[in-house]
């Protein structure tokens, strides 16, 4: 079988040139070529044709197929559906910030967390994106006039369930010779796996780490998130202190005001008790689902609830709703492209 050469490091390329009796520097001019997008290698016209047949003979270059795409108009965000090399759709959001351009990538095929107000799990988990399937979304999501200065790990799937891909995909797209996007322009994102954090301390990576809280307690979050019950709020927050301590990086908390379930005023004080002044509070307006009956806070819920949080000094911001025109919520277009075949 063809090897996925675009998940290799350049190290490891060079290893195989060296192998072959090629010289190494060829391994760098793949690498660029594959990592500014190039389909095929008939495309890399600086290798010699009996290189370039010799690589096709050994390896596959990963292409995903576009299958539908969205942009919002009201904010300009788009929405990409792509199918990857086996016939699975996933998800990715380009969007535009003051300081460039932002893509929001999925890192699974479904997802196995459960989370009861995300789209991603309704359909079950199939199985872990290949570290060129997540870079592909970069690539091809972007064009010339849309460079992408930024990457989330925040769409369809847990990315710390799927650590060795997601951290080989990090370190792809943090190379010099390919995208060059620095550790501090990535997020990841994650639902609450306390030892996989712990695991992502050890690399030191100056990633932004962004961890899934949306409730202060026990019981509501796990009545929202089936993880809790494997990790629960108080060894979250700890694996987030040691995380902080580890990088020196603050950890963002993001948390998804739901109407009658987690923005009381209670509630505002429990989470101002758990968080510290290396932290930051993303909250989020939550988007409604066909599937359930969770809906956002009420504007005098949010105002309440945001008033303790200044009084007690959280750092905090109201993260700002882009794409709902165009279902850019997890899940949601792929789910409706799934029901609909």
């Amino acid at each position: 079988m063809k090897r996925d050469i675009k998940s290799m490091f350049l190290s490891e390329l060079e290893d195989y040139f060296s192998s072959e009796g090629e010289q190494r520097f060829r391994a760098k001019q793949v690498f660029s070529w594959l990592h500014n997008g190039k389909t095929a290698f008939s495309e890399m016209t600086n290798l010699s044709k009996g290189l370039r047949d010799k690589l096709d003979e050994e390896f596959y270059i990963s292409v995903p197929e576009l299958v539908d795409k969205q942009v919002s108009e009201t904010d300009g965000t788009e929405k990409f559906l792509w199918r990857v090399g086996d016939g699975d759709t996933v998800e990715c959001v380009l969007m535009k910030y003051k300081h460039g351009y932002t893509v929001c990538i999925s890192t699974q095929v479904g997802c196995r967390m459960g989370c009861v107000f995300c789209s991603s799990a309704l359909d079950g988990f199939k199985r872990n994106l290949a570290p060129s399937e997540m870079l592909d979304q970069v690539l091809f999501t972007q064009d010339k006039t849309k460079r992408v200065s930024n990457i989330v790990l925040m769409g369809i799937g847990e990315p710390l369930d799927n650590f060795d891909n997601v951290m080989r995909f990090i370190e792809l797209v943090r190379h010099p010779s390919g995208m060059n996007i620095g550790s501090r322009h990535i997020t990841v994102s994650t639902c609450g796996m306390a030892e996989n954090i712990d695991r992502l301390a050890q690399y030191d990576v100056q990633l932004t780490l962004a961890i899934s809280l949306h409730a202060p307690d026990d019981k509501t979050r796990s009545m929202l998130m089936p993880v809790n019950n494997h990790s629960s709020v108080g060894e979250l927050i700890e694996a987030g202190k040691r995380f902080f301590h580890k990088t020196g990086r603050r950890v963002t908390y993001e948390y998804a005001m739901i109407d009658g379930i987690n923005d009381s005023p209670e509630q505002a004080e429990s989470v101002s008790g758990l968080l510290d002044k290396n932290t930051h509070l993303n909250l989020i307006l939550l988007n409604s689902l066909d599937e359930n009956t969770l809906k956002p806070s009420k504007e005098e819920n949010v105002r309440d609830f945001t008033g303790i949080l200044k009084k007690n000094g959280v750092n905090f911001t109201i993260r700002r709703s882009l794409g709902a025109d165009i279902e850019a919520s997890c899940g949601q277009l792929r789910r409706r492209y799934i029901t609909c075949r």
